[in-house]
């Protein structure tokens, strides 16, 4: 283990659900430098499974990438107290008018961890039944389609660049060795 340590942070700036802190680091020797972190409330990441052979997947455009993504449905974790499980649940109907009875946890991890502290919680969602929780809450989310894409097809969009999404691409992938019975998923 090393021997940094968080010895304060300043708030630089509030941007809506982000923020920018400025934090002082101890290193072994004693010695001081500053990093800048970008908080995030975190976030969770749904493979809605519409078959054995299917997950639903959202095209949306993203403001960041100036274009739009194939991605699986996911959200923030912007609700005080509420458990990452609920949050999943929520979040799904509200993008895409779907509730699982079911929701299998398939992995946690750091977004982007050299700058943002945004920690994902990403589930494989099973026995999807609608729902009328499906209202548009952005421009981006009004304007987005969802498309049905086989899992055995995962492999060739990544290939031809068409699925580029970190967060999907780890759910895709985990989910189809979970339906394969490779993968157990993480005890809770």
């Amino acid at each position: 283990m090393t021997g940094f340590r968080i010895v304060g942070s300043n708030r630089v700036a509030d941007a809506g659900f982000l923020a920018i802190d400025e934090v002082a680091v101890e290193d072994e020797g004693h010695e001081t430098f500053t990093r800048m972190v970008v908080r995030h409330p975190g976030a969770v990441v749904m493979v809605p499974v519409v078959d054995a052979d299917h997950a639903l997947l959202i095209r949306q455009f993203r403001a960041a990438t100036g274009g739009e993504l194939l991605e699986v449905p996911a959200g923030k974790r912007d609700v005080d107290g509420e458990a990452p499980e609920q949050t999943a649940r929520r979040e799904l109907a509200e993008e895409i008018g779907l509730r699982p009875a079911r929701l299998v946890k398939l992995a946690e991890f750091w977004n982007s961890p050299g700058f943002c502290d945004e920690y994902t919680h990403l589930f494989a969602a099973f026995d999807l039944a609608a729902t009328d929780e499906g209202e548009p809450a952005t421009h981006e989310e009004a304007a987005m389609t969802t498309e049905k894409v086989a899992f055995a097809d995962v492999d060739a969009l990544i290939a031809r660049r068409e699925l580029v999404d970190a967060k999907s691409i780890i759910g895709l992938l985990l989910t189809r060795r979970l339906l394969a019975g490779e993968y157990e998923g993480m005890a809770h």
